[in-house]
């Protein structure tokens, strides 16, 4: 086996970790500091391979418990200010992820430019942020990381100073000491209305300027203007599958808060305009428009008589104050001396925009006929219209079941909805939504859950009214597995007027089915094909255009193991293809992806183009869940390359010609359907059918302690049941993290990789088929953080150490056979040979994760003994949050 090279010493780094130590020493004291770096060096002592595990755990045991949680916290910062340094440094950067060089290899591939524009014309691409609750940091760390950032890349520049005139470095440091002063733990659970706030702080600080400024720079490589295709979208608000505290009023707010948002940016950038179009009609020539909209604007004052772009501005400007006091019930914050008329629609504000630019344009061409401010805030406006973020609604089909028997008993329709059988279901269904009539009676006496369902429909069709269509597009029905649990939300829709009966019939929202289990991806193709079956629902999605199917990548996997997950929703994108074609539906798939490879998380420039010929069409939409949030979009450098990743392998994903001939593709597709089969039956046979797993679970991860964390309003389990089968993906993979194990993220591949007979076939899919290169690469960055010797000790937590002594040699053997496996088909001699730059980044922090994982271990021990010291408590809180922090992902 090859050496690992030398870890290459990243100067921001040892910047950043000697000023840390610095404020250690300061705050914490020299003996804690002292203690601290002899803890560090045994543990990279151990790392270099100069000293046994023994020297660690000694240090480690000379801390007193207030000395353990600030050791806690000073790891945790520590692994906080490296992922800092390495973002800096570019180490998430991926080669070819921008869009010129994706025009670039299209074009050497023989696509025009032409084909390129009409693609996009039609595209979506949206990343959508969701509330997941696997973003362990509070927003407060969060905000003092990007404010270090912000200093170091002034430092990069070679300034000394601030624009206020602080030292820069001493800024620096006195934002680590903010740091070390801030408390880490949330006290008190996360309400709905914390989580929307937290997402807006993202859509307003970074979402809303660096998109316009992408599109400029997508048009200059281009040569020409694209159409709006990436947008943002959430969940925030809207996602009731399993949270209760999500109502009516949580997507009222939520919908009014991102209004708010948008319309203060609006208001910000033409006051900021006003003040920048000085030009006087004494020097340039006046556009008729611009003249009328200076005319139209009531603007009469004596100093501004010869500016009529800023007289037409001040117009403008009091309309959208008259607008923000119309949609938000609030006066703009800067208040307008003019009285203006509201607008009416977001394309109403535009035209006004447009007429200006026009007007600047007509003046000779000259420089002002550029993009610049004003064709930012055209762009914003296109993208965010009145509403910011799309919002989506989601529930799960047997909640509609049973709110659709509701009201159908209700109505006199039938007594017993849920117990017909799907033909008789679909048939009353269609029934139902052909005619005019509503089921919803004031005089009926439905359930809780009923009135709470149907408030929320209300204040969809009130927002609709408000905002915009555009404000809510999309209905997610999770564990749908049949096509009466599309039926069930378009009858709902209609019961709140955004589903309208006639020939062809209408739906201001559209149903889309969740696929979520390995069963359900399998099926995902018939239902689809008997959905679009129906005339009246293939004549709306025609209309339409397209027609969503998203794919759940974290239930899938939790349901069916790594490979298996992978390998079926590739296999049901695959099938669904000829499905939509058949129907004449464009076809737009919602990736569900968490941040943990366990839930389909890794690169999503590398997932992308990793996806089935023909399936990605130039819309696409994927999830951006909880820590990955605040890594991808953080700041705006990062927002603007993982972005651009996403746009530029869309469009190569869309339109380069299969990289792999029909033939590969069949030989490839029949071994990973053995492949598939035996992983899945070596992951089900352990986490279903062995004897006492679910306790071994339970006790060896620290499951039951991650519920104390306070990272979310959404509860860990479905139900009140300790199964696995009902446990959330989420807790189910962030247990197996902090346990070094990862076992969501490889189980079963090693069995599968060594049970199959053809070493040169694995080798020739490894290095020739992007799937299989992308699964592997994810696979091997979880094996290379997981560590078997520190799982062994977690192990050691379960009270029945038979029954541990049964069940982890399993898992050992199998990480052992998918580590092995890995190596032998990708042609390394050790894990990340080929990743260097990768391999770099996870060996600097494994020596600060073992002794938290030591620690953390010890602390569950005397916590579960009955020692009732709140220290104890908090500095298992600690640990989680510190190692969650280093893994540089969670759930």
């Amino acid at each position: 086996m090859a050496s690992p090279a030398p870890i290459a010493n990243n100067p921001d780094v040892r910047f950043l970790g000697a000023l840390l130590g610095d404020v250690i020493r300061a705050y914490g004291g020299a003996t804690l500091f002292e203690r601290t770096e002899a803890i560090r060096s045994a543990s990279v002592e151990r790392h270099r391979g100069l000293a046994g595990p023994g020297a660690t755990a000694m240090e480690l045991g000379r801390l007193s418990l207030d000395e353990t949680l600030d050791f806690t916290r000073g790891f945790m910062l520590f692994s906080m200010l490296a992922n800092l340094a390495e973002d800096r440094q570019g180490v998430a950067a991926e080669p070819g992820a921008d869009l010129a060089q994706a025009v670039e290899t299209l074009g050497k591939q023989g696509i025009p430019a032409d084909r390129i524009a009409n693609l996009l014309d039609g595209a979506l691409i949206a990343p959508v942020l969701t509330a997941h609750p696997t973003e362990v940091r509070r927003k407060s760390m969060i905000d003092h990381r990007n404010r270090i950032a912000a200093l170091m890349k002034l430092r990069d520049t070679g300034a000394t100073t601030t624009a206020d005139g602080d030292n820069v470095e001493e800024a620096i440091l006195r934002q680590i000491a903010l740091l070390w002063q801030t408390r880490v733990l949330r006290r008190e659970r996360l309400f709905v209305a914390d989580e929307v706030d937290t997402a807006l702080s993202y859509l307003r600080d970074v979402f809303l300027p660096v998109l316009p400024a992408l599109y400029q720079r997508w048009d200059r490589a281009l040569g020409m203007r694209v159409a709006s295709f990436l947008k943002p979208g959430s969940w925030i608000g809207g996602d009731r599958d399993g949270n209760p505290f999500v109502v009516a009023d949580s997507l009222t707010g939520a919908l009014a808060r991102a209004c708010e948002t948008v319309l203060q940016h609006y208001l910000d950038a033409v006051h900021a305009l006003g003040a920048e179009l000085s030009i006087s009609s004494e020097h340039a020539t006046i556009d008729a428009e611009v003249a009328a909209l200076a005319e139209a604007s009531g603007d009469s004052s004596a100093s501004r008589t010869d500016e009529p772009y800023r007289r037409a501005l001040t117009g403008i400007y009091a309309r959208l104050a008259a607008t923000h006091l119309a949609l938000t019930g609030k006066p703009a914050p800067r208040a307008s001396a003019l009285a203006g008329k509201p607008y009416a629609a977001p394309a109403e504000l535009r035209a006004d925009l447009v007429a200006i630019a026009h007007g600047l344009a007509a003046d000779h061409a000259g420089p002002l006929a550029t993009g610049g401010a004003l064709g930012r805030l055209i762009r914003a406006v296109e993208t965010f219209g009145f509403h910011l973020a799309t919002l989506d609604m989601r529930q799960n089909s047997a909640v509609h079941e049973r709110v659709v028997a509701d009201l159908l008993k209700g109505a006199g329709v039938t007594p017993d909805y849920a117990g017909l059988d799907e033909p008789a279901r679909i048939a009353l269904l269609r029934r139902e939504l052909a005619s005019p009539r509503p089921l919803v009676s004031p005089f009926a006496d439905y359930s809780d859950e009923t009135r709470s369902e149907l408030a929320i429909l209300r204040a969809a069709a009130q927002a609709h009214a408000r905002y915009g269509p555009a404000c809510l597009t999309n209905y997610i029905v999770s564990m749908a597995q049949s096509v009466s649990d599309l039926l069930e939300v378009n009858l709902l829709l209609k019961e709140a007027g955004l589903y309208q009966p006639g020939d062809p019939p209408s739906a201001a929202i559209m149903a889309v089915p969740l696929f979520e289990t390995i069963g359900d991806l399998e099926a995902a193709p018939g239902i689809m094909a008997d959905w679009f079956a129906l005339p009246e629902i293939a004549a709306i999605a025609r209309g339409r255009g397209h027609q969503e199917v998203m794919i759940g990548y974290s239930d899938s996997n939790k349901d069916g193991g790594y490979l298996t997950s992978t390998w079926g929703l590739s296999r049901a994108s695959t099938a669904l293809a000829p499905v939509f074609a058949d129907a004449g539906v464009g076809m737009q798939l919602f990736h569900g992806r968490g941040g943990a490879v366990g839930r389909g998380g890794g690169s999503s420039f590398a997932a992308i183009l990793a996806q089935p010929p023909g399936t990605v069409q130039g819309r696409i939409r994927i999830t951006e869940q909880g820590e990955v949030i605040a890594g991808k979009y953080g700041t705006r450098e990062s927002a603007l390359r993982n972005l651009e990743a996403m746009a530029s392998a869309t469009l190569l994903a869309s339109l380069e010609p299969p990289r792999l001939s029909d033939a590969d593709y069949t030989r490839f597709s029949a071994a990973m359907d053995t492949l598939s089969d035996t992983a899945f039956h070596a992951y089900r046979d352990l986490v279903y059918s062995t004897e006492g797993f679910r306790q071994f679970f339970r006790q060896m991860t620290p499951i039951a302690e991650i519920s104390g964390l306070k990272i979310g309003s959404r509860p860990a389990s479905r139900t009140k049941s300790d199964r696995i089968e009902d446990l959330r993906a989420i807790p189910w993979v962030f247990s197996w993290a902090q346990a070094r194990v990862m076992l969501p993220g490889w189980y079963g591949v090693g069995q599968a990789l060594a049970a199959f007979p053809d070493k040169a076939l694995l080798k020739d899919m490894a290095q020739g088929w992007p799937f299989l290169a992308s699964a592997l690469a994810n696979m091997e960055q979880v094996i290379a953080k997981s560590d078997m010797g520190i799982a062994e000790r977690y192990a050691g937590l379960v009270e029945d150490q038979a029954l541990a002594d049964a069940i982890f040699p399993r898992i050992r053997d199998g990480w052992a056979l998918a580590h092995d496996g890995l190596l032998d088909v990708t042609g390394q001699t050790r894990l990340l040979e080929n990743s260097p730059t990768l391999d770099a980044s996870i060996r600097l922090r494994l020596p600060y994760i073992e002794p938290l994982n030591l620690l953390q271990i010890e602390l569950i021990k005397r916590r579960r003994a009955g020692e009732d010291d709140p220290r104890i408590a908090e500095g298992i809180l600690l640990s989680i949050n510190a190692i969650a922090t280093a893994l540089r992902n969670s759930g």
